[in-house]
């Protein structure tokens, strides 16, 4: 089973709570070419009124220069792994089962499957820990060595 693990960016801004909130914020991208694989929404429960939006990939300066205007700023804090591959089940537990025994902890998590592929969004508070997860997950499954050591006999 192939699985693709890559390093994407995430653009995050503030939306109102309420009716055309979220539309107020993705308006400007579309209107500027924005053609976006990720959306997510929330509401933030510890500021009544308010939320915050996450999108991927933004790209090109028209459409970066309508993500600032709108308040978008890269979320350089959260290292993020985009996660593709085929729909297969039980993949969701082996794969967060993967980073957890890298000593990994996620930061946040977002799946979808659409037909017989899954896309999953992985967030990690650091680069040293996105590296170790993505390196988990491409690992999944091969065999570790009779010895238990990394020569690979």
């Amino acid at each position: 089973m192939t699985i693709k693990v890559s390093k994407i960016h995430v653009w995050a801004a503030e939306i109102h709570d309420q009716p055309g909130g979220l539309a107020g914020v993705l308006g400007p991208l579309g209107e500027a070419g924005a053609n976006l694989e990720c959306v997510i929404a929330r509401r933030n429960a510890a500021r009544p009124g308010a939320g915050s939006v996450f999108v991927t990939p933004l790209k090109g300066r028209k459409v970066m220069a309508a993500a600032t205007a709108a308040g978008f700023r890269e979320t350089g804090r959260i290292v993020t792994l985009k996660v593709e591959g085929p729909n297969v089940g039980g993949l969701g537990a082996k794969i967060t089962a993967a980073v957890g025994a890298a000593g990994v902890s996620l930061r946040g998590c977002s799946a979808a499957v659409i037909g017989n592929k899954f896309v999953c969004y992985i967030g990690f508070d650091g680069d040293d820990d996105a590296n170790r997860a993505a390196a988990a997950i491409k690992n999944m499954g091969k065999k570790k060595p009779s010895c238990g050591c990394a020569c690979g006999c």
